[in-house]
């Protein structure tokens, strides 16, 4: 006699195949391997979206500030600089202007968004290495345009100057001191120019702050002592507000992600409440047989869902395995490759996270045991004599 207990060694008796039980064995491994399916492409799809979106994050929070104060026309921004920066956690403040105005150069024109810096570029312009004030334009324009460090241009802001003449406009001719890289597409039209030429084109009617803090998690602790320096009037933007729209159409995402693909699950478990159908049919004889032996309603219901939950273990065991070693494989080896002229990545990178993967078991554990327990009641509430009638 067996060790195991009488539940479970009847369920793996079920399941073991003979030849008249062929396709009771073919359809269990099925529903074993559909819900095998359905994990793995759940934990492949998250961590390309997660791997994915944690690039994308990166690459937006580099080129936007940790914390951005826009300032009302009559403030002291030098006062206030100087009071952020004793504030603790606080890296860096920088003085910044923006304004929008034209870019002029071999006879073309284009709208550009210009930003003045004091003196070094604010972080979210990855420029090289040299970053002595000058004209800094993005690496895209400047290959559209063929602008090369030392070309001239001519920089003229929409806020034109009164003269006896009438309004004529502001205009700087200027020489290209370097070239950033431009992560995204809003990014071509910006243009970084020292505080002192931003303030002639502009004056200061749209200064910021520009913070630098230790941590993304420091910043977002940080902003409401921000608001309390700050004079009223000034509005206080974490990089979480600048990207509020693209963060949430990341999540949103995901989430649509997660449903659509675990419909695979779903149809699974549909085939394993089928398969154990099938068992218990073919079972009836040996079903009633056990009941007029004396075996309780529940050890009935135990033996079915040990019959399903074993299937369940196996396929979710795999499609873990499977799931997991596939992304580390994709991840690691670049198998999926993507044209860096479109993306600001050159392949899809996968990144797999334990709450991703718990959350992708909860969900399949509890439907796929929840449709197995229908079965074994269904099962359990057979009487012996019906059973061995049929």
């Amino acid at each position: 006699m067996s060790s195991l207990p009488f539940s479970l060694y009847v369920a793996l008796r079920y399941l073991k195949s003979t030849r008249r039980d062929a396709l009771i064995t073919f359809l269990s491994a099925t529903a074993a391997g559909g819900i095998a399916l359905g994990i793995a492409a759940l934990i492949l799809a998250l961590a390309a979206l997660t791997g994915f979106q944690t690039a994308l994050r990166q690459e937006i929070l580099t080129r936007t500030p940790q914390i951005e104060v826009e300032l009302p026309p009559d403030a002291d921004a030098e006062a206030i600089r100087q009071s952020l920066s004793e504030l603790s956690g606080v890296d860096r403040v920088g003085l910044l202007i923006h304004g929008r105005g034209w870019l002029l150069a071999a006879g073309r024109a284009r709208p550009v968004e210009l930003v003045g810096f004091d003196g070094e570029l604010p972080g979210f312009f990855p420029a090289a290495s040299d970053r002595a004030a000058g004209l800094y334009v993005g690496d895209r324009l400047a290959t559209i345009w063929g602008l090369d460090e030392g070309d001239l241009v001519e920089v003229a802001s929409t806020r034109p100057t009164l003269s006896p003449l009438g309004p004529q406009p502001r205009v700087r001719r200027l020489p290209v001191h370097g070239v950033f890289e431009t992560g995204r597409t809003e990014q071509e039209a910006r243009v970084a120019l020292p505080l002192a030429e931003a303030a002639s084109l502009l004056g200061r009617a749209d200064t910021r702050l520009s913070i630098t803090t230790l941590s993304l998690e420091q910043a977002l602790r940080l902003a409401p002592q921000v608001e309390s320096v700050v004079p009223e009037g000034a509005v206080v933007k974490t990089w979480q507000d600048l990207n509020r729209a693209l963060l949430f159409a990341l999540r949103l995402e995901k989430g649509l992600m997660f449903v659509a693909v675990f419909l695979i699950v779903v149809v699974a478990a549909m085939s394993l409440v089928s398969d154990i159908t099938l068992i218990m049919a073919s079972k009836l004889p040996e079903v009633g047989m056990l009941g007029a032996m004396g075996a309780r309603p529940r050890d009935l219901q135990r033996v079915f869902l040990w019959l399903g939950g074993s299937l369940v273990a196996v396929g979710t065991l795999l499609g873990v395995l499977v799931g997991i070693g596939g992304a580390w494989m994709l991840d690691r080896y670049q198998l999926l490759s993507l044209p860096s002229q479109v993306y600001f990545l050159d392949h899809v990178p996968f990144l797999v996270r334990s709450t991703d993967v718990f959350w992708i078991l909860l969900a399949t554990m509890v439907l796929t045991l929840g449709c197995s327990l229908f079965a074994a009641k269904k099962a359990a509430a057979l009487r012996p004599v019906e059973a061995l009638r049929r």
